[in-house]
């Protein structure tokens, strides 16, 4: 009995030194269900500190949230500037051999000046009015967007008619009501937005619609604003005071200024 007791109290400081050096590679054993365990620590030091890179691959975080921020505010999506209608088509009368239009509603929808600008794939058989312009919260404007329509190559139809040419849309806050240029867009190029990308759609001059209707209305404004931008200011008039008495404001100006006259001259002589 004493040999047993003997024996048992070795057995375990004789196997610590094994038992050490096997610890290191002991793994536990599967769960039930096939997956690996990992503990919640284990899940949040891997998104805090990994992010996923190209190909699946995990990189460092580095920085750790400042890493992630940034990839999450990449995937967020732009917000928008300007409200389009259309949103994302342009439609034109299909008319070859002429040169038609199409307009489009641009709204500025934020609480600071928006600069916007037009681009398009073939600037030699299209152009814009007004090509760029700055709006002021919540104002609107119709651009009219002209365009030579080709004969085409066979009897196609006008909504078979596949047009390669594309217009884009750019945004720019700016600081406060300020002459529109070009140039703002180069200054500030990690500033501007491209609020859409616009495809070219032909309606058939012919054949009512709703889109021929509206396009017709919307040129109908664009025409009216431009005109209205043309002529001078009018002007007041002359000034009515009591009851039929009209006094015009330059001609009696002239009149004192021609009896302040006489009046130096008769005091001169």
């Amino acid at each position: 009995m004493m040999a047993i007791a003997e024996e048992r109290r070795s057995g375990p400081s004789d196997s610590k030194p094994w038992n050490l050096c096997r610890m290191p590679f002991w793994h536990a054993p599967p769960a039930a269900g096939g997956g690996s365990t990992h503990s919640s620590s284990d899940h949040v030091g891997l998104q805090a500190g990994h992010v996923a890179g190209p190909g699946g691959a995990q990189q460092s975080g580095g920085g750790g949230g400042g890493s992630v921020s940034s990839v999450a505010r990449s995937l967020l999506p732009t917000r928008r500037r300007l409200r389009l209608d259309p949103g994302n088509k342009l439609y034109f009368p299909y008319e070859p051999g002429k040169q038609v239009r199409s307009a489009i509603r641009i709204k500025n929808t934020t609480k600071s000046h928006v600069a916007f600008k037009f681009q398009t794939t073939e600037p030699k058989s299209c152009f814009m009015r007004p090509p760029g312009a700055i709006l002021p919260p919540g104002e609107s404007i119709i651009a009219t967007v002209f365009k030579f329509v080709e004969h085409p190559e066979n009897d196609e139809k006008p909504q078979d008619q596949k047009c390669k040419v594309k217009f884009k849309i750019m945004s720019l806050k700016v600081k406060g009501p300020m002459e529109y240029a070009p140039e703002l867009f180069d200054e500030q190029k990690d500033q501007v937005a491209v609020e859409q990308i616009l495809r070219v759609v032909f309606l058939d001059a012919q054949q009512p619609c709703p889109q021929l209707e509206k396009l017709k209305l919307q040129l109908a404004e664009a025409e009216t604003a431009l005109e209205a931008c043309k002529k001078p200011p009018e002007d007041a008039g002359p000034q009515i005071v009591g009851e039929g008495l009209v006094i015009d404001e330059w001609k009696e100006r002239r009149e004192r200024y021609l009896a302040r006259q006489q009046v130096e001259g008769v005091d001169s002589v």
